[in-house]
């Protein structure tokens, strides 16, 4: 009776074991695009609490690369949804909207900005640190040329250094466009560093000796949050001319999109990205407790929850808040 019992319970743990499996296969995954940086990677780390602690089966992934390949990737059907979309950096975005191609989901942040940046300093001073101002009548991104002395390139005597964007981001096409239209690869280099922390380290590390930095920057960072810079003007932006550099960069809504098969695929998820928003602001905040902090992406992401406890409500039906509210409790 005892040997029966035993190997009943070895049945039973098998079973067990075997609909854990299944139970695994059958989750549906969502690939989201990991293009590299921060903000986008904590919208991720959000998105991937609420898409397996708000709802029963799925699984949340990331697909890393370039914005580029991670864009082909969305409309093949290889990649699901793409979060902070910056669609008025891809020439082919229209068009594959048109097509049918990339579905136009929700807007994530109304308010975004980017461009040529510098430390406030840089243009007023800041008496409080005994920094004088080194270039006083700089306002515009075509009076960079003129000030190579100020922002000198080590490694090239004689000429200045812009930091541009990151390679593999569509937005570097623009910003190397706009170097050569203004003439400024005449007296910079123009300098691609290997990641957004990589650029971001080079301007925290000027900012905090009080030295000029010139280049591209973008918001919502944790570094706007925290640093005083100033964007640079440009010309009125014309969406005719903008692609090639000719203006400035718009301000411009932050969207999620996705492949055409999504709605399909996860109609409840659907339902919560339509409805999921944030702002420039509290995504900055969020950021620079993530860095001041060194949390982790998802850290920060059930902190930002838990300080924002009302965004559940606006974002997902009171029975899936319930179910995340009760997760985020335990961390």
């Amino acid at each position: 009776m005892r040997r029966i019992s035993v190997l009943a319970a070895m049945v039973f743990a098998v079973l067990l074991l075997a609909s854990g499996a299944l139970n695994a296969e059958a989750a549906v995954t969502v690939v989201a695009t990991d293009n590299g940086w921060d903000s986008q990677k904590f919208h991720n780390a959000i998105a991937a609490l609420v898409v397996e602690h708000a709802y029963d089966g799925y699984r949340f992934d990331v697909s890393t690369a370039s914005t580029t390949m991670n864009w082909q990737s969305m409309i093949a059907g290889d990649v699901d949804i793409d979060i902070e979309s910056w669609t008025e950096n891809v020439a082919s975005y229209p068009d594959d909207v048109a097509r049918g191609d990339i579905v136009n989901v929700g807007v994530l942040v109304a308010d975004s900005a980017q461009g040529i940046y510098v430390p406030r300093y840089v243009v007023e001073g800041d008496a409080a640190r005994g920094i004088k101002p080194t270039a006083p009548d700089l306002r515009t991104v075509a009076d960079v040329g003129k000030y190579p002395e100020v922002f000198p390139d080590e490694e090239s005597p004689g000429k200045g250094r812009l930091y541009g964007a990151i390679p593999g981001w569509m937005v570097d096409e623009i910003l190397y466009k706009k170097y050569e239209f203004y003439g400024l690869d005449k007296t910079f280099n123009y300098v691609r560093l290997g990641s957004e922390a990589s650029l971001f380290a080079s301007l925290v590390s000027a900012y905090n000796l009080g030295e000029p930095w010139v280049g591209y920057c973008y918001e919502p960072t944790w570094i706007v949050g925290l640093l005083d810079l100033v964007r640079l003007e440009d010309a009125p932006y014309d969406p005719a001319l903008y692609l090639d550099g000719k203006c400035a960069f718009p301000s411009q809504e932050l969207k999620i999109v996705s492949n055409k098969w999504f709605a399909e695929k996860a109609p409840d998820l659907a339902g919560f990205f339509k409805k999921y928003r944030t702002s420039s602001a509290a995504i900055s905040q969020a950021l620079s407790y993530l860095e001041e902090t060194r949390s982790s992406h998802e850290e920060a992401a059930v902190w930002f929850l838990k300080n924002n406890d009302s965004l559940l409500d606006e974002w997902l039906p009171a029975a899936n808040a319930g179910k995340l509210r009760d997760y985020l409790a335990k961390r």
